[in-house]
């Protein structure tokens, strides 16, 4: 991990009694599926979930991303999806540079670009806009995290989840083009990320058989 994110991880960690108790207690339901994931040495899929795929849902896939890898959690696999396909908005995009993350694409000339987020020596995640269901995310044994209340009430199945829970998040795109949207952008990702850091830190990654 790059040392300012790891610095940056550092810091979030220490913010968890910022989160209300009802949050914690949707976040727990995502500590519990990813720790019986673990027990049983499965792979954990986990698909955030928004309208547009264009900004929440990526921030929540890119947070789950590097809290699997602050807390060393292996076998941890993040996707995100939409009702509909747009693009990866440029805001989300700058805002994640300016947090110290090395995003790049892999194809600059097209209306819905693939992104890279780096934030370590070999660690990165994929990001591109695309429909919940599409080929690239997965079909069966996954959690769905519904980022956004407009897919959490339009979509209320997602089919092949073991899990579907709402954790919804008020959209950064209400302060687009206006003095406080640096300012929003960052604030929307750092608390998506410390919530999605808060489940990731009750997880045991080397259970005691018996016990959990």
């Amino acid at each position: 991990m790059f040392p300012n994110l790891h610095l940056l991880f550092q810091e979030l960690s220490q913010r968890f009694e910022s989160i209300p108790s009802d949050r914690k207690i949707i976040l727990q339901q995502i500590s519990a599926y990813v720790q019986s994931k673990v027990n049983q040495d499965l792979p954990i899929n986990l698909v955030f979930i928004c309208t547009h795929n264009s900004r929440r849902s990526h921030f929540g896939q890119i947070a789950a991303a590097i809290s699997a890898q602050y807390y060393h959690l292996k076998n941890v696999h993040v996707y995100s999806g939409g009702t509909e396909e747009t693009a990866f908005h440029p805001n989300a995009i700058h805002t994640l540079r300016g947090l110290g993350f090395k995003v790049t694409t892999l194809n600059e000339d097209l209306a819905n670009p693939i992104w890279v987020v780096n934030f370590g020596e070999g660690l990165s995640t994929t990001c591109f806009s695309k429909v919940f269901n599409h080929p690239s995310n997965p079909k069966k044994d996954f959690a769905a995290i519904m980022t956004c209340s407009d897919a959490d009430q339009n979509c209320p199945v997602i089919f092949g989840a073991d899990l579907r829970i709402g954790t919804t998040y008020q959209d950064p795109k209400r302060a687009d083009g206006t003095p406080l949207q640096n300012e929003t952008y960052q604030a929307r990702f750092l608390e998506i990320t410390t919530e999605i850091l808060y489940a990731f830190s009750l997880v045991n990654p080397n259970p005691i058989p018996g016990l959990l």
